[in-house]
This record gives structure tokens, sequence and C-alpha cells, in this order.
């Protein structure tokens, strides 16, 4: 599931755009530019040569932040005489009195959110309005201002250069590591988004939350066009995370598994198109037929209205939300840029250049002809989560439910867990212990996400839905990917050597470690794979789910497109677009393996309406994740886990060559699917 980010308030280190204000901020105080020279000249006269760029940068950073309100021209010129710092070790003080300020600032609005939130995502009860108005409250929207206001923020851009990302990448490779924490420090403050805008999208992106995690189908009520019931009895299932995995689960079943797999399809085409009745969702009072679209109850069929657009409603009041912050990023106008460029550090082109050559390779069209030849029949659109390859696939699911519900009988059972699991993975008992203490295990509203601190005294959260009875299979599976996601979380923030480089490039990073936690479920469980082609099916299986993901992402990246250029659609425009794109994508890359056009599928992903283009990072997740996994076959697991991820926040393809040795790529998972075909054949 996703890993729940920091609220915008709260400057993302990854985040890089320039800081030029622009004309339509009326209270922005022009700086001439022989002012900013002037200044520069003075400082290096003051302070020798050494200190030019620094000062050139910094003095031109502040310029472009400062604003009427801020003080005068000579106020200006003033602060950034008294306020520079040229001695390294004095600047090394600043650096670290600023870090620590900052965890405090930082750590301390963040606890406050969770907190205020826990209503929306514990089950708690009924959301009440009330809770809805404390969730959405940003009790950070001041703070950047703030920081400005009383020059703080102005003495970071002052002193620490930004970088942008051709430049991090032309002069990382020589960075020590306090010069890469500098440059990171150098991000903190390049914008100055007017604190209305932060709260609306605070508001907005709860909301569009709120929904998705309420957004339950009562299984045992669906009803086929026979009227019989295909699902158990208080089978309830969230959109669209617990659809999928039921499907995936359905593989399993050799008797009415195709049958319950066609009509869980049948569920996620009406909520694709909105001819869902409004009533089915969450709501146990009806039944429904989803293939003939029939509601009844007591026996009579009713009439109903289907829901209003709702789903795409929210695309429209994100985009809003996002757009309403654009002009404040004048080198990166628009959200996409700055999801791409700044926070995951790979240009758009770039990743979706990336997808397509996988998703069009030829090594595609083999394993959907072996999964056919697997599945003995033609391939169903919703066979893109074909799970035969995991050696779990094979096993009834309800071997693996009574393996887990004897285990982990609660939330609290699988947070006492935790360094048992750890342990087996290779930590040592007393830092399995450390990270044990530093992760809180709670029952999910939602699907479930992980949700991890900015200061060292917080906690990270673990969330997975558990039901009445306990645990099941697919909940540890979702929990021990959530449970990656606070491994990382506390590992870079307790273990990285600069506060400001804690966390990992962008969230591919944090998603790659919960897919090598996820894998690892059955090891977790004591069941033993045995399986010779063990490594050879996980190649494809990794294959197949990036063929899947990266298709919904394509969706994901060019209805946002379309939405810049069409600023002012309507939900029922959104709608339209989002199935248009999703069967252009289907039919240009999907049709000639499936054999059917046209079909929907990709336009379900839930992260498409509450996560603006945070898709893009499980694909990115699953290459890191297989590169990780090639790289520690043979090494000790926690301490290669250690070393690689306590390099945090420098750049992706950086990072990458110190973990593993070579640049993000699809090459190493296609030849190891070619290795593969030759010995599944």
């Amino acid at each position: 599931m996703k890993k729940i980010a920091v609220l915008l308030t709260i400057p993302i280190l990854t985040i890089m755009v320039q800081c030029k204000q622009t004309e339509k901020d009326t209270k922005s105080s022009q700086i001439p530019k022989q002012v900013v020279s002037q200044i520069v000249e003075n400082l290096k006269e003051k302070h020798g040569e050494d200190i030019s760029f620094r000062a050139q940068r910094g003095v031109t950073q502040v310029a472009n932040l400062w604003r009427s309100t801020d003080g005068s021209i000579s106020d200006f010129e003033k602060f950034c005489q008294e306020q520079f710092i040229a001695n390294p070790d004095d600047l090394y003080t600043l650096f670290e009195k600023l870090s620590a300020g900052y965890e405090v600032l930082y750590g301390n609005f963040l606890r406050i959110t969770k907190d205020l939130m826990r209503p929306l995502h514990l089950d708690m009860g009924e959301i009440t309005p009330i809770d809805m108005m404390f969730g959405s409250f940003n009790a950070s929207a001041h703070l950047t201002e703030d920081l400005f206001s009383n020059k703080i923020a102005f003495v970071t851009a002052l002193n620490f250069p930004y970088y942008s990302l051709t430049e991090k990448e032309e002069l990382g490779k020589s960075w020590s590591r306090r010069e890469w924490a500098y440059a990171r420090m150098g991000n903190m403050f390049t914008s100055r988004i007017p604190a209305e805008l932060l709260q609306n999208y605070s508001k907005i992106s709860t909301e569009a939350d709120t929904y998705i995690s309420q957004y339950n189908i009562y299984m045992d009520n669906l009803r086929d066009d026979k009227g019989n019931q295909l699902f158990s009895d208080n089978k309830i299932l969230i959109t669209h995370w617990g659809l999928r995995d039921e499907l995936k689960a359905q593989y399993s079943n050799p008797d009415n598994g195709l049958a319950n797999q066609k009509m869980v399809y049948e569920v996620m085409k009406r909520i694709i198109d909105q001819t869902i009745p409004q009533m089915v969702i969450n709501n146990p009072d009806y039944l429904w037929n989803p293939t003939s679209n029939e509601l009844s109850k007591d026996g009579e069929k009713i009439s109903f209205k289907p829901e209003p657009n709702t789903r795409y409603q929210q695309v429209v009041n994100l985009f809003q939300a996002l757009k309403a912050m654009d002009p404040y990023y004048p080198t990166m106008p628009n959200y996409i840029q700055r999801t791409f460029e700044g926070n995951y550090e790979l240009p758009v082109d770039d990743v979706e250049k990336l997808f397509i050559d996988l998703v069009s390779s030829e090594q595609i069209s083999e394993v959907g002809k072996l999964i056919s030849q697997r599945l003995g029949r033609p391939l169903e659109p919703f066979d893109i989560w074909y799970d035969g390859f995991k050696s779990r696939s094979s096993i009834p699911a309800e071997k693996l439910d009574a393996a887990v519900s004897k285990r982990f009988t609660s939330a609290q059972a699988f947070e006492r867990e935790i360094p048992n699991i750890l342990t087996s993975l290779g930590w040592g008992k007393d830092k399995a212990n450390f990270l044990a203490s530093k992760i809180v295990v709670e029952g999910s509203r939602g699907a479930g996400h992980a949700w991890g601190g900015a200061m060292r005294s917080d906690v990270a959260l673990l969330r997975t839905r558990i039901g009445d009875q306990g645990m099941n299979y697919k909940g540890f599976n979702i929990a021990m990917h959530e449970f990656g996601h606070t491994v990382e979380q506390t590992i870079t923030l307790h273990d990285v050597d600069y506060y400001v480089l804690n966390g990992v490039p962008n969230t591919a990073f944090t998603e790659a470690l919960a897919f090598i936690f996820q894998k690892r479920d059955l090891d977790v469980l004591n069941i033993k794979d045995s399986n010779p082609e063990k490594d050879h099916l996980m190649a494809l299986d990794i294959l197949w789910s990036c063929y899947e993901i990266m298709g919904v992402s394509l969706v994901d990246i060019n209805l946002w497109r379309w939405l810049y250029e069409n600023p002012n659609a309507t939900a029922e425009e959104v709608k339209q677009t989002t199935i248009r794109i999703a069967k252009e994508v289907w039919n240009k890359y999907y049709k000639d393996v499936f054999g059917s056009a046209d079909e929907p599928i990709l336009a379900i992903y839930s992260h498409m309406i509450d996560n603006p283009l945070y898709l893009s990072a499980y694909p990115l997740g699953h290459l890191i994740s297989f590169q990780l996994e090639q790289h520690l076959a043979g090494k000790h697991f926690a301490s290669e886990i250690q070393r690689i991820f306590e390099q945090g926040t420098i750049i992706p393809q950086l990072w990458m060559k110190g973990g593993v040795g070579e640049s993000l790529s699809i090459e190493p998972l296609l030849v190891a699917s070619e290795k593969a075909f030759e010995k599944i054949r």
C-alpha cells in the first residue's frame, strides 16, 4: 500500500524547485539585480573568493524569496551582510542547529497530524463531521510563512545553496556526506506557498483519502444471474486493494475461482464507469448482481441511483488544489514536473520511456503465452494480476489463513512478534528490539498504510486491516509490505548520519524494501519453499507485476497531462477521459497479449483518486527491488539492508550505484526473464 507522505507544509527534502516569485504574487519585493551583485561583491571582499559561489547563489535565493513585508532593500542588504556565514566551522554549527530545530518543528507537527487523523484511519466507529474537520486541519499550514517572517528560512536559504537535479548528477559523485547534507538543506526553502493554499490541499486530500478508505463492497451480498452467492459470509473488501487481492486468491480455487474472478471484474467495471449503485457502497442492506446491475432487498427488485461521479470529483478537487500552487513554482510550473523532476528526481519523459520499453518488450508477450498455458485457457483482462508465479499461489487460502490467524491474532500480536520477525531475517537481537520499539501496529480502517515519523522520538505506524477473527493471510501479506516501509522509515531516520538526509531518494525506494519484505511472508510463517525454480519464478512474477502497474501508471500520467490541457474539466469529463485513456493504453500495450480490446481495467486503482501520480513509485519500486534482490543473493540480508538504506536521500541513480553497483534499469529484469523462460518451458 501507499506510504503516506508528510503534508506539503513540511518541506519534502527531495523536492527541488527554484524560488523566484511571480508577478501574480502582489506581496513580492523585487530586489534589483545590481543590489544583489553589490552585496555579493561586498561579501567576497570581506571573506575572500572562496565563498564566491555560495554568496552568489545564497543572496540570489534570498532575493527571490524576499517580499515587501519582509523589509526594505536596505533591510535586505543588512540581513545578507550580517547573516552570511563564511567560516566552515561556524557554518557546520549553524547546520547542526538548523537540523535540530527543524526536527523539533516538523516532527511535532507531523505527530499532531497523525493524531488528528486517527479517527479517519483507524476503525474507531462512524466518521463524524467533526472528525473530518480535525482530520483535514493542517496545524502546520502557517509554519513555512512563520519561518520566513522570523527570518529562519532566509538564514537557511542564504547559507545553503540550492542545486538543480543536473548539478546534483554532475557534482554529487564527488560530494562528501556533509556536502550532500548541505545540498539537501539547500532544498528546504525554494518556494513560498500561501498558507491558505496548503490548508485547502490538506482538506481536499483528506476528503479523498477518507472517500477511498470507506469504499467497501460486501461480497457476500453479490449474486450471479442464477441468484447464487459466490463469496463467503462476512467477506468485506475495500476497493481496489481488497478486490484485487481477492482476484489473486481465487487462482488457488480450482472449483469456482474463474467465476468468482469474473464477478469481481464486473464490480470493478461498475466502479470505474460509476454505474455502481450508490446504496451498495459500504452498505450490507442490499443484494446486488454486478453483471446485470440489478438491486434487490427482501426478494424484491428495487430502483436505485448510481454513484454520482463522486470518484472523479476527487480528482477534480485535487487537481484544482494543486494547480493553485503552480504560480509559486515558476521553473516547475505544473504538478507533473514537480512530482517527477522534483520528488522522484527522474524526468517524467525518462520514466515514461522506461515503462513503455518494458510493456512493449518481447518478454511480455512470452510470459503472457506462458500464463495462458498454465491456466489452460485464454487470458482474461483480470489476469494482469495473475499470481501463479509465487510459491504461495498453489497453497490453499484456508491453509494460509490458518497459519496466520494462529500466530497473529491481533495488531498487538503482530507488534509483539516484530523482534522475532527481524531476528529471523538476520538482525541481531539488540537491533531488532530497537527497531521494534519504534514501530507501532494498528488495525486500519482502510486497506493499510505505513506512516513514519519526522523526529527520532516519534514512532512509525504500521496499519493493516484486521477482521473480528484476527488477521487473515491477506492482512498479513499487506502487513509485511507495510512492515518493510516502517523498517525503512526507522533505519533512515535513526541510522542515517545527517537528519536532512533521512529517508530515501523517492517513494519508489521505500516501495522496493516493502516488496522485499512482502516476498518473505512465507519465510516468516515458517512455510518453506523448496522449489528449485524459485528465483526464475520470482523474475517472471516481477516482470508481470511491472507490466500491470506500468500500464496503470501510464494512464495516471496521461490523465494529468489532459487535466492541464483541460483545467476546467467536470467530473463527468474526467470520468470519460480516464476510461478513454485506460482503453487506449490497453489497446496499445495489452490487447495483443490478452486478445481483447477496449478493456477499462487499468482505471481501477484507488491511488489515481486519492494520491496523484504516486502510482509510478510502484513499478520503479519493483525494478529497484529486483536489482536489490539480485545484489542480496548470497549476502547477509540485514547487514546489506542497513548499509544500503543508510545512504539516505542522495539522488536515485547514485543511490543505486552505491547500493548495488549499477544504475536503475529494466535490463537486469529482462535478462533474468529470458533465462527463466528457458528453464520454465
